[in-house]
Protein backbone atom coordinates (compact mmCIF):
# COMPACT_ATOMS: atom_id res chain seq x y z
CA UNK A 1 0.00 0.00 0.00
CA UNK A 2 1.38 3.28 -1.04
CA UNK A 3 1.63 6.29 1.29
CA UNK A 4 -1.11 8.19 -0.57
CA UNK A 5 -3.51 5.27 -0.25
CA UNK A 6 -2.80 5.01 3.48
CA UNK A 7 -3.61 8.69 4.00
CA UNK A 8 -6.92 8.34 2.13
CA UNK A 9 -8.01 5.38 4.27
CA UNK A 10 -6.96 7.11 7.53
CA UNK A 11 -9.88 8.85 9.30
CA UNK A 12 -9.77 11.12 12.36
CA UNK A 13 -12.00 10.14 15.27
CA UNK A 14 -13.89 12.72 17.44
CA UNK A 15 -11.77 11.89 20.49
CA UNK A 16 -8.43 12.14 18.74
CA UNK A 17 -7.98 15.81 19.72
CA UNK A 18 -8.75 17.42 23.07
CA UNK A 19 -8.22 20.94 24.33
CA UNK A 20 -5.06 21.29 26.35
CA UNK A 21 -6.84 23.58 28.82
CA UNK A 22 -10.52 23.85 29.43
CA UNK A 23 -11.86 27.34 28.87
CA UNK A 24 -15.17 28.58 30.13
CA UNK A 25 -16.47 30.73 27.30
CA UNK A 26 -19.11 32.14 29.64
CA UNK A 27 -16.44 34.10 31.46
CA UNK A 28 -15.92 37.45 29.76
CA UNK A 29 -13.06 39.70 30.69
CA UNK A 30 -14.23 42.97 32.16
CA UNK A 31 -12.24 46.13 31.61
CA UNK A 32 -12.34 48.62 34.45
CA UNK A 33 -13.65 51.91 33.09
CA UNK A 34 -11.26 54.84 33.19
CA UNK A 35 -11.72 57.28 36.07
CA UNK A 36 -10.83 60.95 36.19
CA UNK A 37 -7.50 61.73 37.81
CA UNK A 38 -9.14 63.90 40.46
CA UNK A 39 -11.17 60.93 41.73
CA UNK A 40 -8.00 58.92 42.24
CA UNK A 41 -6.47 61.86 44.09
CA UNK A 42 -9.52 62.19 46.34
CA UNK A 43 -9.48 58.48 47.13
CA UNK A 44 -5.79 58.58 47.97
CA UNK A 45 -6.33 61.62 50.18
CA UNK A 46 -9.22 59.97 52.05
CA UNK A 47 -7.10 56.88 52.70
CA UNK A 48 -4.65 59.06 54.61
CA UNK A 49 -6.13 59.08 58.11
CA UNK A 50 -3.82 61.83 59.31
CA UNK A 51 -4.88 64.15 56.48
CA UNK A 52 -8.58 63.47 57.11
CA UNK A 53 -8.18 64.16 60.83
CA UNK A 54 -6.24 67.31 60.00
CA UNK A 55 -8.87 68.74 57.67
CA UNK A 56 -11.62 67.90 60.19
CA UNK A 57 -9.73 69.80 62.90
CA UNK A 58 -9.26 72.78 60.57
CA UNK A 59 -12.97 72.86 59.75
CA UNK A 60 -13.99 72.61 63.43
CA UNK A 61 -11.53 75.33 64.53
CA UNK A 62 -12.65 77.56 61.65
CA UNK A 63 -16.32 77.19 62.61
CA UNK A 64 -15.55 78.06 66.23
CA UNK A 65 -13.47 81.06 65.12
CA UNK A 66 -16.36 82.35 63.01
CA UNK A 67 -19.34 81.73 65.25
CA UNK A 68 -18.06 81.58 68.86
CA UNK A 69 -17.40 85.35 69.21
CA UNK A 70 -20.73 86.11 67.50
CA UNK A 71 -22.80 83.89 69.81
CA UNK A 72 -21.16 84.88 73.08
CA UNK A 73 -22.52 87.65 75.27
CA UNK A 74 -18.96 88.72 76.12
CA UNK A 75 -16.75 90.88 73.92
CA UNK A 76 -13.11 90.13 73.32
CA UNK A 77 -12.04 93.64 74.39
CA UNK A 78 -14.39 94.16 77.38
CA UNK A 79 -12.33 95.05 80.48
CA UNK A 80 -13.72 94.29 83.92
CA UNK A 81 -11.17 94.43 86.75
CA UNK A 82 -13.64 92.73 89.08
CA UNK A 83 -13.25 89.52 87.03
CA UNK A 84 -9.47 89.30 86.99
CA UNK A 85 -7.83 85.87 86.64
CA UNK A 86 -10.96 83.79 87.18
CA UNK A 87 -10.35 80.09 86.61
CA UNK A 88 -12.42 78.27 83.97
CA UNK A 89 -16.02 77.82 85.09
CA UNK A 90 -19.54 77.50 83.72
CA UNK A 91 -19.79 81.22 82.92
CA UNK A 92 -16.26 81.71 81.62
CA UNK A 93 -15.35 78.41 79.95
CA UNK A 94 -11.66 79.26 79.57
CA UNK A 95 -11.51 81.70 82.46
CA UNK A 96 -10.48 85.37 82.30
CA UNK A 97 -7.17 87.19 81.96
CA UNK A 98 -5.51 89.85 84.12
CA UNK A 99 -7.88 92.51 82.72
CA UNK A 100 -11.01 90.46 83.33
CA UNK A 101 -11.55 89.72 79.62
CA UNK A 102 -13.26 86.46 78.69
CA UNK A 103 -10.62 84.08 77.29
CA UNK A 104 -13.15 81.92 75.41
CA UNK A 105 -14.06 84.84 73.16
CA UNK A 106 -10.51 86.15 72.95
CA UNK A 107 -9.19 82.71 71.98
CA UNK A 108 -11.51 82.32 69.00
CA UNK A 109 -11.09 85.96 68.05
CA UNK A 110 -7.34 85.38 67.99
CA UNK A 111 -7.80 82.18 65.99
CA UNK A 112 -9.82 84.18 63.48
CA UNK A 113 -6.86 86.54 63.05
CA UNK A 114 -4.47 83.60 62.56
CA UNK A 115 -6.74 82.05 59.92
CA UNK A 116 -7.00 85.42 58.19
CA UNK A 117 -3.21 85.53 58.02
CA UNK A 118 -3.32 82.01 56.49
CA UNK A 119 -5.74 83.19 53.79
CA UNK A 120 -3.59 86.21 53.03
CA UNK A 121 -0.53 83.94 52.78
CA UNK A 122 -2.38 81.90 50.13
CA UNK A 123 -3.23 85.03 48.15
CA UNK A 124 0.36 86.28 48.38
CA UNK A 125 1.73 82.94 47.18
CA UNK A 126 -0.71 82.72 44.26
CA UNK A 127 -0.73 86.34 43.10
CA UNK A 128 2.94 87.19 43.56
CA UNK A 129 4.84 83.92 43.84
CA UNK A 130 3.19 81.93 41.05
CA UNK A 131 3.10 84.87 38.64
CA UNK A 132 6.72 85.83 39.27
CA UNK A 133 7.96 82.25 38.99
CA UNK A 134 6.04 81.51 35.78
CA UNK A 135 7.27 84.65 34.02
CA UNK A 136 10.85 84.03 35.11
CA UNK A 137 10.86 80.36 34.14
CA UNK A 138 9.02 80.69 30.84
CA UNK A 139 10.92 83.56 29.24
CA UNK A 140 14.33 82.56 30.61
CA UNK A 141 17.49 84.22 29.36
CA UNK A 142 18.14 87.77 30.52
CA UNK A 143 14.62 88.11 31.91
CA UNK A 144 15.14 85.09 34.16
CA UNK A 145 18.61 86.24 35.19
CA UNK A 146 17.46 89.74 36.18
CA UNK A 147 14.38 88.48 38.02
CA UNK A 148 16.40 85.90 39.94
CA UNK A 149 18.97 88.51 41.02
CA UNK A 150 16.14 90.74 42.29
CA UNK A 151 14.67 87.78 44.16
CA UNK A 152 18.01 86.95 45.75
CA UNK A 153 18.43 90.53 46.97
CA UNK A 154 14.96 90.53 48.52
CA UNK A 155 15.48 87.11 50.09
CA UNK A 156 18.79 88.21 51.64
CA UNK A 157 16.94 90.71 53.85
CA UNK A 158 15.51 89.00 56.98
CA UNK A 159 11.76 89.37 57.36
CA UNK A 160 12.17 90.61 60.91
CA UNK A 161 14.35 93.45 59.65
CA UNK A 162 11.71 94.31 57.05
CA UNK A 163 9.01 94.41 59.72
CA UNK A 164 11.15 96.55 62.02
CA UNK A 165 11.69 99.07 59.23
CA UNK A 166 7.97 99.09 58.45
CA UNK A 167 7.15 99.68 62.13
CA UNK A 168 9.36 102.75 62.10
CA UNK A 169 7.14 104.40 59.48
CA UNK A 170 3.81 102.63 60.07
CA UNK A 171 1.65 101.64 63.00
CA UNK A 172 1.84 98.18 64.53
CA UNK A 173 -1.25 96.45 63.19
CA UNK A 174 -2.38 93.51 61.09
CA UNK A 175 -1.88 95.37 57.82
CA UNK A 176 1.81 95.93 58.63
CA UNK A 177 2.27 92.21 59.31
CA UNK A 178 0.57 91.29 56.04
CA UNK A 179 2.76 93.80 54.19
CA UNK A 180 5.88 92.26 55.71
CA UNK A 181 4.66 88.82 54.64
CA UNK A 182 4.02 90.09 51.12
CA UNK A 183 7.64 91.27 50.92
CA UNK A 184 9.31 87.86 51.38
CA UNK A 185 6.68 85.11 51.84
CA UNK A 186 6.32 84.45 48.11
CA UNK A 187 9.99 83.60 47.51
CA UNK A 188 9.61 79.86 48.14
CA UNK A 189 6.54 79.59 45.92
CA UNK A 190 8.31 81.50 43.15
CA UNK A 191 11.26 79.11 43.17
CA UNK A 192 9.09 75.99 43.03
CA UNK A 193 6.97 77.48 40.23
CA UNK A 194 10.03 78.47 38.20
CA UNK A 195 11.51 74.96 38.51
CA UNK A 196 8.26 73.36 37.35
CA UNK A 197 7.93 75.77 34.42
CA UNK A 198 11.51 75.14 33.29
CA UNK A 199 10.73 71.42 33.19
CA UNK A 200 7.30 71.67 31.58
CA UNK A 201 7.97 74.26 28.89
CA UNK A 202 10.18 71.79 26.98
CA UNK A 203 7.39 69.21 26.70
CA UNK A 204 6.09 68.32 23.24
CA UNK A 205 2.59 69.76 23.77
CA UNK A 206 4.09 73.15 24.67
CA UNK A 207 6.37 73.08 21.63
CA UNK A 208 3.38 72.15 19.46
CA UNK A 209 1.38 75.13 20.75
CA UNK A 210 4.30 77.45 20.15
CA UNK A 211 4.72 76.07 16.61
CA UNK A 212 1.03 76.67 15.88
CA UNK A 213 1.47 80.33 16.80
CA UNK A 214 -0.05 80.38 20.30
CA UNK A 215 0.77 83.47 22.35
CA UNK A 216 2.97 83.34 25.43
CA UNK A 217 -0.01 84.28 27.61
CA UNK A 218 -2.01 81.35 26.21
CA UNK A 219 0.84 78.88 26.66
CA UNK A 220 1.54 79.95 30.23
CA UNK A 221 -2.03 79.85 31.52
CA UNK A 222 -3.57 77.21 29.25
CA UNK A 223 -0.76 74.73 28.71
CA UNK A 224 1.78 75.04 31.54
CA UNK A 225 -0.29 76.09 34.57
CA UNK A 226 -2.80 73.16 34.41
CA UNK A 227 0.15 70.75 34.44
CA UNK A 228 1.88 72.19 37.51
CA UNK A 229 -1.07 73.16 39.70
CA UNK A 230 -0.69 70.09 41.93
CA UNK A 231 2.77 71.21 43.05
CA UNK A 232 1.39 74.70 43.65
CA UNK A 233 -1.37 73.39 45.93
CA UNK A 234 1.12 71.35 47.94
CA UNK A 235 3.45 74.31 48.35
CA UNK A 236 0.59 76.59 49.39
CA UNK A 237 -0.54 74.18 52.12
CA UNK A 238 3.02 73.92 53.38
CA UNK A 239 3.44 77.70 53.52
CA UNK A 240 0.30 78.30 55.62
CA UNK A 241 1.80 77.02 58.93
CA UNK A 242 4.86 79.21 58.33
CA UNK A 243 2.68 82.32 57.97
CA UNK A 244 0.65 81.49 61.09
CA UNK A 245 3.82 80.84 63.08
CA UNK A 246 5.33 84.07 61.80
CA UNK A 247 2.38 86.14 63.00
CA UNK A 248 2.31 84.34 66.36
CA UNK A 249 6.04 84.84 66.83
CA UNK A 250 5.85 88.56 66.11
CA UNK A 251 2.93 88.94 68.49
CA UNK A 252 4.78 86.95 71.15
CA UNK A 253 7.83 89.24 71.01
CA UNK A 254 5.65 92.34 71.08
CA UNK A 255 5.85 93.32 67.39
CA UNK A 256 2.38 92.12 66.45
CA UNK A 257 -1.11 93.39 67.11
CA UNK A 258 -1.55 96.25 69.59
CA UNK A 259 -3.68 96.05 72.73
CA UNK A 260 -6.57 95.16 72.99
CA UNK A 261 -6.48 93.17 69.73
CA UNK A 262 -6.17 89.42 70.14
CA UNK A 263 -4.29 86.75 68.24
CA UNK A 264 -2.91 83.39 69.26
CA UNK A 265 0.52 84.99 69.61
CA UNK A 266 -0.68 87.80 71.90
CA UNK A 267 -2.66 85.32 74.01
CA UNK A 268 0.40 83.11 74.44
CA UNK A 269 2.48 86.17 75.31
CA UNK A 270 -0.05 87.37 77.90
CA UNK A 271 -0.31 83.88 79.39
CA UNK A 272 3.45 83.53 79.55
CA UNK A 273 3.68 86.57 81.82
CA UNK A 274 1.45 84.86 84.41
CA UNK A 275 2.42 81.24 83.71
CA UNK A 276 3.30 80.36 87.31
CA UNK A 277 0.08 81.86 88.68
CA UNK A 278 -2.55 81.07 86.02
CA UNK A 279 -1.08 78.42 83.68
CA UNK A 280 -4.40 77.92 81.86
CA UNK A 281 -4.04 81.35 80.23
CA UNK A 282 -1.08 80.09 78.23
CA UNK A 283 -1.87 76.37 78.03
CA UNK A 284 -5.20 76.71 76.22
CA UNK A 285 -4.03 78.96 73.33
CA UNK A 286 -0.87 76.85 72.96
CA UNK A 287 -3.00 73.71 72.52
CA UNK A 288 -5.21 75.36 69.87
CA UNK A 289 -2.16 76.81 68.12
CA UNK A 290 -0.42 73.41 68.09
CA UNK A 291 -3.50 71.61 66.74
CA UNK A 292 -3.89 74.21 64.00
CA UNK A 293 -0.23 73.99 62.94
CA UNK A 294 -0.21 70.19 63.04
CA UNK A 295 -3.47 69.97 61.08
CA UNK A 296 -2.19 72.12 58.22
CA UNK A 297 1.00 70.06 58.04
CA UNK A 298 -0.99 66.80 57.96
CA UNK A 299 -3.23 68.12 55.19
CA UNK A 300 -0.18 69.27 53.25
CA UNK A 301 1.40 65.82 53.55
CA UNK A 302 -1.86 64.20 52.45
CA UNK A 303 -2.13 66.45 49.40
CA UNK A 304 1.47 65.74 48.49
CA UNK A 305 0.86 61.99 48.57
CA UNK A 306 -2.43 62.30 46.64
CA UNK A 307 -1.33 64.73 43.93
CA UNK A 308 2.25 63.66 43.33
CA UNK A 309 2.25 60.99 40.56
CA UNK A 310 5.50 59.47 41.82
CA UNK A 311 3.90 58.82 45.21
CA UNK A 312 0.96 56.95 43.64
CA UNK A 313 3.28 54.30 42.24
CA UNK A 314 4.89 53.54 45.59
Amino acid sequence: MTQNQALKEFQFQPDDFKLARHQDVSVVEQITPARPAWKDSVNLFLRNKGAVIGICCIVIITLFAIFAPMLSSWKYDDINTALQNIAPNAEHWFGTDTYGRDLWVRLWQGTRISLFVAVMAILIDVVIGVTYGMISGYFGGKVDSIMQRIQEVINSIPTLVVLTILLMVMQSNLFTIILALAFTEWIGMSRITRAQVLKTKEEEFVLASRTLGASSFFIIFKEILPNIYSQMIIMIMMSIPNAIFYEAYLSFVGLGLPIPEASLGTLINDGFNTLTITPYQMTIPVIVFSILMLSFNLVGDGLRDALDPTMKEM
